[in-house]
């Protein structure tokens, strides 16, 4: 009986030492996980001068970072690759003179869309706990909530052409683009379901700026009833995305 009851204490430790000793089955085909995180988004962005109603060679912008929460679904058809929705709250981003525009400061501002697709490889297995990963794909990059701050609106309605015109109002479009997406990172699993994530991505795109404006009453003899106006802008962001998932 003595025997008995110091055996079955010590099975009861082995077995505890085993489940703690057991790999973590961290990711395998068939596995989803859902993550949530923030995105910092940094610009490498340049412009071209204006042209149009009035061509200024020298009337440059450029654009803020972004901040915004970020939502990523990630699913493993092989216990490597996985294919990554990428979503979340539209940053707002701010536009600033620079050139011939610097006096202006803000200039304007948009919120960007920028849903992604990106297919990636997983190195190690799906015991290890760190794993990371390279990535690449698509992303389809649009916006909205466009507007142009009154000092560029009077600019882009007659103070081109002579100071006594500003006053008039303009608004802007931004063209919409695909952008491939290139992208590495790791994931660190804390246990079976839970993990840390942490990638920097790349993502190559332009936006076609039209500026629409309407002059003063006192300027249209002069100008027109309406004035337009065009530039690119070179955006290029890298993007980093720090992240908690849940493996479901």
């Amino acid at each position: 009986m003595n025997n008995a009851s110091t055996f079955l204490p010590k099975i009861a430790a082995l077995a505890v030492l085993a489940a703690c000793a057991a790999p973590v089955m961290a990711q395998t085909a068939g596995d989803n996980i859902v993550s949530a995180g923030w995105f910092h988004i940094v610009p490498q962005d340049s412009s071209s001068g204006i042209t149009g109603s009035s061509t200024i060679p020298t009337a440059h912008s450029s654009v803020s970072n972004g901040n915004t929460l970020g939502l990523a679904v990630t699913h493993f058809f092989t216990d490597n690759i996985g294919v990554t929705l990428d979503g979340g709250i539209p940053p707002e981003f701010t536009l600033y003179g620079k050139g011939s525009l610097t006096s202006y400061g803000e200039i304007g501002n948009a919120k960007q869309w920028s849903p992604a697709i990106v297919a990636k490889y997983f190195f190690g297995n799906a015991q290890d706990k760190f794993r990371p990963f390279v990535g690449a794909g698509l992303s389809y990059v649009t916006y909205s909530d466009v507007h142009l701050s009154s000092g560029f609106q009077g600019f882009a309605s007659g103070a081109t052409v002579n100071p006594l015109f500003a006053g008039g109002t303009a608004t802007a479009s931004l063209s919409s683009s695909v952008a491939p997406v290139i992208s590495a990172g790791m994931i660190y699993n804390v246990s079976d379901r839970l993990s840390i994530g942490l990638s920097v991505s790349y993502l190559k795109f332009h936006t076609d700026a039209t500026i629409n404006a309407t002059p003063t009453a006192i300027a249209q003899p002069y100008l027109g009833s309406s004035l337009t106006y065009k530039t690119t802008i070179d955006i290029n962001p890298i993007v980093s995305f720090i992240s908690v998932g849940y493996k479901f």
